[in-house]
Order: structure tokens, then C-alpha cells, then sequence
């Protein structure tokens, strides 16, 4: 019984020596090929990259560096000017009833506050729809508060309603009169993280200060207005948009041996938010695109070309981004497929396509090549993605989606925790893999491909 107990403060002992004995912050699991070599250079070399600033021209040059050294050809620019937006200072505080400190960020195309601040009271608003409701006038001198919860969805859904507080709130909020906008973050996290992106004024609605706070501070607000207590906020946020911003897509193609075929497009975009590094979004999904073509040609060329875009401007893209620019440079050119990664770096679950009904032979032939993967079909409305939606619209090319799971895409998106280590190598090269098997089927396919929303009768 005593031997048993020495041996045991012995390892014991031990066990505390070796863990204290190591660093206090331990090397992650590195990835390796081409798709995590990309993600981790980006967000190593480049970092957060603001559409509009001198860091996306960079990570341009970057990009068409990097994709020479791996064998594209026509590598190009394509530069063009855009709307865009830069952030100032920023920081909110609670002044009443209790003081408490706000975590905040500035919505993209928020206008500045005064240099010396808003201040002002504080007017909660439960749902969106109950701003909408408020009687016009009312938030005269005020500042709206909004408030949500989004909750996660496999497919990422919630996006669309939750995000409308983010895209919709500050016009309506303007037209009530009001003199700023804070919101719940458009996120499913509850890390003292506030979710930053874009908003959208209406033409004839004049544009106020408007930024979102974190999960946890808007719980905060939440508890302090159910006590019925007048609220007032000082805001500081000096954002401004940027007019005539310098943009640009990086374009590159790996040549198929049939260039009459249209061919098919993969895209992702380059720009980012700048709270984190565009990690998950969307340096994973140019590295996904970007594997994918190179691993279905490692046995030889396939039948049609592939051509990659890494989009320009996305994020503030709401029009004038990358994905119109290249339907006015390449909107003549004849594509067969558009596809876009712009989801992260989960596993892929489910697959979406509009390929008409001449196609299901085609179709049958993705499905099964995906089978192996436990990826399988699933019925509703395609995506596509915001970088191919003007080529898709322009042409009415058949979309293939390849939804990964966006359980926890949201805790991530738009912060400062959007950062290589959110990264999983395993699962990024799954992504890789489902791709690369699509296009192994789709770009050797000499049949035309048509979809469901195009006139029957071929490419």
C-alpha cells in the first residue's frame, strides 16, 4: 500500500513537471496541401484584407503569385473601382440607468458619429418587426436598439431573416427618425465578440451612425430595459464609406483539351472583414476551389477548361463588387457550370443542382461520385453564391452547391475570432475532396449542360 501511494505521488509529480514544463501556448495541428497552404499563407502573410485597402491589393499579388507557382495560366488582375467603407474609432458605454461598458462594431456603410460622440436614449426593440411598427417620428433624437437571437442551422439558413436586423434595421430605424442604430450581432456565439458586415440604406433614406454589440452585451441590454428603467448610450463609431474604392478579381484557368466546350467556373472571394484574418471566410474557399481543380487534373487534362476566380469585394459588394466586374469583362464568354465555396470549412453534407432534365444522366453520375463521401442530394432552392450570382443570372448556367454544415459558421463569421486555428485540416480536405470529385464528372462531360431555368436545347 505505501509502494502503491510513492508511485503514485511519483507520477503524479511527473505529470505536473511535464505539463508545466510545457509552453504556454502549444504549436495547433498543422494542415498540408495545396488548400491548407493557402488558408495559412493568406491569413500568415496577408491577414485581414478590407476591400478597398492597401492589404486586398497585396493579397492580389499574393494570390497571382501564388497561383502561377502552381501551374495556372492567363493569370490576371482585373482591377476596377468600387464602393467600399473604412473603419475609424470606435466604442460604446451604457450611461444609464447603470454604466456598463458596450463590446461594439461599426456595420459597414455606417456614416460617423460627431467626433465627440452620440449620446442620447436608448429605445429597445425586441424583434425587428416591432422597430417597423414604431410610429414615424418617434426616435426623433433617439437611438433603436434591436434586438434578435439568432439560433444555428445546419444550412445556415437563420441567416437570412436574422441578417435583416444587420441589412434592414438601420433604414427603417433612419425613416423613424432615429439618430443611430445599435443591434444584436447577426451570430449564434456568446463570446464578448460583436459580429460586424454590411447594411444597406435605401436610396432616399438618409444614412445614420450603426453598429452591433456582442451576443453577451445584448443580453445585458435585454435584462436592464425588462426592468423598465430609461436607457441612454454614448456611441462613438467613425466609419465612413468609401467611394471609388480600388478592387479587383484575381483571375487563372487550367486549360481543358477541348476549349470550343464552355467552360466551368469555380469561385471564392479575397477580400475580408478586418476583426480576424478571413480564415473561414473566405481564404478556406479559395483554397477549396482552388485544390479541387488542380487534384482533377493531376491524371491529365480534363475535357473542358477550369477557370478559378478569387472575387474581389464581396463583402461590401452589394452591387459594383467583383462578381458583376467579371460578368462585364467575361460575360460574352460561353460557361457551362458556376460554382462558388463561401461557407467556411465544414464538412460537406449535401448536394443542391438546377441541371435540367436532359441532364439527369449527369446528375445521377455527381451523385454517385459524391455517395462514397456521405454526401447526398437534397431538393430546394440553389445558392450558388454572391461571386457567381451575376455570371449565373447573365447566362442561366446550372449551379451546383455543395452545402457544408454551418452549425457553427456563425459563431465565427464577421469577427475577430474568423482566424486560421478555426480551421479544420480534416475537414478542409474533405471539402477538397467532394469538389474534385464533381469536377472530375461535370469538366469531362461532353454533353451540354443546361439549366432547369434555361430554354431546353443545350449550352
Amino acid at each position: 500500500m505505501l509502494r502503491k501511494t510513492f508511485c503514485a505521488a511519483l507520477l503524479a509529480a511527473t505529470t505536473f513537471a511535464s505539463f508545466s514544463a510545457a509552453p504556454a501556448s502549444a504549436t495547433p495541428t498543422q494542415g498540408s496541401g495545396v488548400a491548407w497552404d493557402i488558408v495559412e499563407g493568406l491569413t500568415t502573410e496577408i491577414g485581414p484584407r478590407l476591400a478597398g485597402s492597401e492589404a486586398e491589393a497585396r493579397a492580389r499579388d499574393w494570390a497571382q503569385a501564388r497561383l502561377r507557382a502552381l501551374g495556372f495560366s492567363d493569370v490576371s488582375v482585373e482591377e476596377f473601382k468600387t464602393l467600399a467603407w473604412q473603419r475609424g474609432e470606435e466604442h460604446a458605454r451604457l450611461t444609464a440607468p447603470y454604466r456598463q461598458p458596450l463590446a461594439i462594431t461599426a456595420l459597414g456603410f455606417s456614416v460617423p458619429t460627431p467626433a465627440q460622440g452620440l449620446k442620447g436614449e436608448l429605445v429597445y426593440f425586441p424583434t425587428l418587426a416591432a422597430l417597423e411598427a414604431a410610429p414615424e417620428g418617434s426616435l426623433k433624437g433617439k437611438i433603436a436598439f434591436v434586438d434578435h437571437a439568432m439560433r444555428p442551422t445546419q444550412d445556415g439558413s437563420g441567416y437570412g431573416p436574422y441578417g435583416d436586423v444587420r441589412r434592414k434595421g438601420p433604414t427603417i430605424a433612419s425613416q423613424k427618425g432615429a439618430a443611430g442604430i445599435v443591434i444584436r450581432s447577426a451570430g449564434t456565439d456568446s463570446h464578448r465578440n460583436p459580429h460586424t458586415g454590411a447594411t444597406v440604406f435605401a436610396k432616399d433614406v438618409k444614412p445614420i451612425p450603426a453598429g452591433a454589440v456582442s451576443n453577451p452585451d445584448a443580453d445585458l441590454i435585454a435584462r436592464i430595459a425588462s426592468r423598465g428603467k430609461p436607457m441612454s448610450i454614448d456611441l462613438k463609431l467613425m466609419g465612413k464609406p468609401f467611394p471609388d474604392a480600388p478592387s479587383g478579381n484575381v483571375v487563372a484557368e487550367l486549360p481543358g483539351r477541348d476549349p470550343s466546350l464552355p467552360i466551368i467556373l469555380l469561385a471564392c472571394h479575397l477580400d475580408s472583414w478586418d476583426l480576424g484574418t478571413g480564415a473561414i471566410d473566405d481564404a478556406s474557399g479559395c483554397g477549396i476551389i482552388t485544390a479541387a481543380a488542380l487534384a482533377a487534373q493531376k491524371d491529365g487534362q480534363t475535357l473542358r477548361t477550369i477557370r478559378v476566380l478569387w472575387s474581389g469585394n464581396e463583402e461590401m459588394g452589394i452591387t459594383g463588387g467583383g462578381g458583376d466586374h467579371y460578368v462585364k469583362v467575361h460575360g460574352s464568354e460561353p460557361h457551362a457550370v458556376a460554382m462558388e465555396s463561401d461557407f467556411g470549412a465544414d464538412k460537406v453534407w449535401q448536394l443542391k443542382t438546377t441541371f435540367a432534365q436532359a441532364n439527369a444522366e449527369l446528375v445521377d453520375k455527381v451523385k454517385a461520385a459524391l455517395w462514397p463521401l456521405g454526401i447526398v442530394p437534397h431538393d430546394g432552392p440553389t445558392e450558388g453564391g454572391a461571386d457567381v450570382a451575376p455570371i449565373i443570372a447573365h447566362q442561366k448556367l446550372a449551379v451546383i452547391d455543395l452545402g457544408q454544415d454551418g452549425m457553427h459558421y456563425f459563431d465565427l463569421h464577421h469577427t475577430p475570432d474568423d482566424t486560421l486555428d478555426k480551421v479544420d485540416p480534416i475537414a478542409l480536405q474533405q471539402n477538397v475532396d467532394a469538389w474534385t470529385a464533381v469536377l472530375k464528372v461535370i469538366a469531362n462531360t461532353p454533353e451540354p449542360i443546361a439549366s432547369v431555368s434555361a430554354a431546353e436545347g443545350g449550352e
